[in-house]
């Protein structure tokens, strides 16, 4: 082969070199993007935040110790790497799970998901998917998730195979790089640096000490209920000051202080609850007003029920669950001892309710004993005035009849706010066929759902409709021998709050100004609309401050 004088390889030689050197850099780069982006993934899920409030580029702006660790662990050869990798890919794909629930339930519930007290969503969702889609749909759709789950494992584990391929091209370089990560890390966090974290460990850790704590606070429950069992309610007292007196206690669904506090509903609810507060007053009808702390927001209201009910405070579904297997007095059992007819107004309970026993009711009015045959308002079975028109025709317009102390729940401001009913002559109510139209009317909640600013118009709307429809029902049926207590039994969802604050307003009113004189160390606020600066009562005080005010 000739030659150049030089002693040089031929310039197609040299080229062809020159390519494969090229060539072998691409492909020992391409071998490398596997790993690198299963790094980049893996960093991704340590990080990400679990609210969805705290998604911002700064909060990816922080360096995480678990990286160089997971490293360290993946350089393991052998069967006990294998098996190590397995954990860390279940710890990784249950933590990412984890995240994912926390994200919904702070959306919604303003709080972190429990595993052991939110376990009841499972059971929950099977009988939502039961009673729409059949057991067999049901049963398909628990599979299904289930297949989800292994995937997601699986995935980590697949994920964290490819990490470990990139490790092992170069064992030596991976472990100096990760001990130097390492130091920079322990430097931070010795220096006082906020960049430095264990964010996937915080995250365990949390929800860790979040079921432990559980536990021991329902240990601390049962010892709650043995001590006020042991309580003695004598009935030669109970409610004295109310003979004769129908006490409706009404909770009004999402009612919460945000509506009073935050400027784009108060400037719309505040002049309504004044113009209303003039208009009861007219009739002769006191009003005193404070805030509660309900145990729940965004939902879940039965947790908020059983703690104005029974006096203890109800934050979780295990705790319900124990409550409704105690013993335990309720405020609607004790009016019952006492000598009133004790009733439930549910309209939002379709299915057999159980738990209804517990609480000590004559007779429980639900949506398919109210009568109502109009179509109904979405997910709200009837609309809040043909609810209260109701039970003043089966109850309270009854001549020569004892007392009633009813426990009402009004849901027309539930979500989805659409349609929001409008009030008619109460004389026209009938079976309620009239409000067909209104159940058909206005925007579908897909149209109302994908715009913020007109759920919250929504939600406002549909509080104004309640609000009037109870100053309405006031005016025309209420007299000196009503004693009526409102209160929220939760704020909505955060989405609409923008805070984690859980007061709602309450509202005591009666046209018996011994009745109003009795509860003024209450300390409540004269009229409909709480003082700025009004004590913020535990709603599970509420049941003591009836029997020591009114039991004297």
């Amino acid at each position: 082969m000739a030659t150049s004088g030089t002693g040089q390889a031929p310039i197609w030689s040299q080229t062809r070199i020159t390519t494969h050197n090229k060539n072998h850099h691409m492909i020992k780069q391409s071998t490398h993007l596997p790993g690198l982006i299963a790094l980049l993934l893996t960093s991704f899920l340590l990080i990400v935040p679990n609210q969805l409030t705290d998604l911002s580029f700064s909060a990816f702006l922080i360096f995480p110790s678990e990286i160089p660790l997971m490293v360290l662990i993946l350089l393991i050869p052998g069967s006990y790497g294998l098996v190590l990798r397995w954990i860390m890919a279940l710890m990784l794909a249950l933590g990412t799970i984890l995240k994912a629930a926390d994200i919904g339930t702070f959306q919604v519930f303003a709080r972190p998901f429990n595993p052991l007290l939110d376990f009841y969503f499972v059971t929950n969702g099977m009988n939502l998917l039961n009673g729409s889609l059949g057991k067999t749909g049901a049963i398909i759709i628990a599979c299904l998730l289930l297949v989800l789950v292994a995937a997601i494992c699986w995935s980590a584990f697949w994920l964290l195979g490819k990490l470990q391929g990139l490790v092992l091209k170069n064992t030596r370089v991976s472990l100096q790089i990760s001990i130097s990560v390492l130091l920079i890390w322990l430097t931070l966090i010795l220096t006082g640096s906020h960049k430095a974290s264990l964010p996937f460990y915080q995250h365990w850790y949390s929800h860790t000490r979040e079921i432990t704590t559980a536990i021991d606070d329902l240990k601390n429950f049962h010892h709650q209920i043995k001590n006020h069992n042991a309580i003695n309610y004598s009935s030669d007292h109970l409610f004295r000051k109310l003979q004769g007196k129908d006490v409706l206690v009404v909770f009004v669904e999402s009612y919460g202080r945000t509506l009073l506090d935050k400027p784009e509903y108060a400037e719309h609810i505040r002049p309504l609850i004044e113009n209303i507060s003039t208009q009861l007053s007219a009739k002769g009808f006191i009003q005193r007003s404070s805030y509660l702390l309900s145990p729940t927001q965004g939902g879940l209201s039965w947790l908020a029920h059983g703690t104005a009910m029974s006096g203890l405070w109800i934050d979780n579904q295990i705790r319900y669950n124990n409550l409704m297997m105690s013993q335990h007095p309720t405020l609607n059992r004790l009016f019952q001892q006492a000598g009133w007819r004790t009733l439930a107004v549910m309209p939002a309970i379709t299915m057999d309710w159980p738990e209804g026993n517990y609480y000590g009711y004559d007779y429980i009015y639900q949506s398919n004993n109210l009568g109502y045959k109009g179509k109904p308002f979405n997910w709200v079975t009837m609309p809040d005035q043909y609810t209260l028109s109701n039970l003043q025709i089966r109850e309270l317009k009854k001549k020569s009849r004892t007392p009633v102390m009813a426990e009402i729940a009004l849901i027309s401001s539930h979500a989805p706010w659409t349609p929001v009913p409008r009030l008619v002559n109460w004389n026209q109510i009938g079976n309620g066929e009239i409000f067909n139209t209104q159940a058909t009317s206005g925007d579908s909640p897909e149209t109302v759902w994908q715009d913020n600013k007109r759920i919250r118009m929504q939600y406002r709307l549909s509080i104004e409709y309640t609000l009037q429809t109870l100053a309405s029902f006031i005016e025309h049926y209420a007299d000196k021998n009503t004693v009526i207590l409102i209160l929220g039994d939760h704020q909505p969802a955060p989405l609409v709050t923008d805070d984690n604050n859980r007061d709602v307003p309450v509202h005591f009113i009666s046209a018996d100004k011994k009745i109003i004189a009795a509860i003024d160390d209450w300390q409540w606020t004269q009229g409909l609309i709480p003082a700025e600066d009004a004590v913020v009562m535990p709603m599970n005080e509420l049941k003591n401050q009836w029997i020591k005010t009114f039991s004297k």
